[in-house]
């Protein structure tokens, strides 16, 4: 199959609007129309359904595009290996979120530098709650990430890291501090009189809703955020308390801005490590990168 129609199938996929990819690969729309039908043609089926509003992959368009990203991943690292002497070399897409990026990626960027010089790592950054469904999906090769309560059977999980899952609260003086002190003092927390930030999705959401229906707590939600990050700014802002890991709370650079609250039955610790589908691992590329971070981080603390 032609890698340039590989090429062209995996953009249209991505903008859904063949005139965008035209523009983008500076072909004509009837060029990128005529080489997707000549793909459909080969596979079978449609891959995409159209109509005057939209364009959408068909189901057999999500699993072409699985074979497309496999078959021109593959086909750039044998080009690149065969113009290298033998050397791995190539590139591996990885997703994380900005803390995890000069955090846990750091140490091991170093140590992949020294054994594969040649390997290119592609980053895109977000929120760590969609490592998981990135991965899966096909959009990266690996995602550093909160391990899920359930492991998808498709997915592989290396853990890197433990971290602490804490309550916050302002360190300034502002009224939910004097509210969580003086809640404090009477031996209990009303948590249903303070205005609670929570994640909008992920395992901390999972964790903190599972923590709060054991308590029969109605939790006063002030904001659901994208990011444990966003969580710790709001929370320094005194607009409310949250939930973050430890490590996102000590090397987000707002750590200063909040104060960790005690409780004798807190939330559980997360596992942060690399989640990669099963599949993928075996590609030299993305073993490469899974192998050495897990020498990085032989054993998670």
């Amino acid at each position: 199959m032609d890698t340039r129609a590989l090429s062209v199938f995996l953009s249209v996929a991505e903008t859904l609007n063949f005139s965008r990819s035209g523009q983008a690969l500076h072909m004509s729309v009837s060029a990128v129309s005529r080489t997707v039908a000549r793909l459909e043609q080969e596979v079978g089926q449609p891959l995409f359904e159209r109509d005057r509003r939209r364009v959408t992959l068909t189901r057999a368009g999500n699993e072409f595009r699985e074979y497309a990203r496999r078959s021109l991943a593959d086909w750039q690292q044998l080009q690149r290996k065969l113009g290298s002497g033998g050397e791995l070399a190539g590139e591996v897409s990885l997703y994380c979120s900005v803390t995890a990026t000069y955090t846990l990626l750091a140490p091991i960027l170093a140590a992949l530098r020294g054994t594969h010089p040649s390997l290119e790592i592609m980053m895109h950054t977000g929120d760590q709650a969609d490592g998981i469904g990135r991965v899966l999906e096909g959009q990266d090769d690996l995602a550093v990430t909160i391990c899920p309560l359930n492991v998808p059977p498709r997915l592989e999980y290396l853990p890197l890291v433990e971290s602490p899952l804490q309550f916050c609260m302002p360190a300034s003086n502002c009224q939910v501090r004097e509210r969580v002190l003086a809640s404090q003092d009477d031996g209990r927390i009303d948590w249903e009189a303070l205005p609670l930030i929570v994640p909008e999705r992920g395992t901390t959401k999972e964790l903190l809703d599972d923590w709060l229906r054991e308590r029969d707590v109605r939790p006063q939600i002030y904001a659901q955020v994208a990011g444990h990050e966003a969580i710790v700014a709001m929370v320094s802002l005194g607009l409310g308390i949250g939930i973050a890991p430890q490590l996102v709370i000590e090397s987000s650079g707002l750590g200063s801005g909040v104060d960790t609250i005690s409780l004798e039955q807190g939330l559980p610790s997360l596992s942060i490590g690399l989640a990669a589908l099963r599949q993928r691992l075996a590609s030299p590329l993305v073993r490469a990168l899974w192998e050495v971070a897990g020498q990085t981080y032989p054993d998670p603390v």
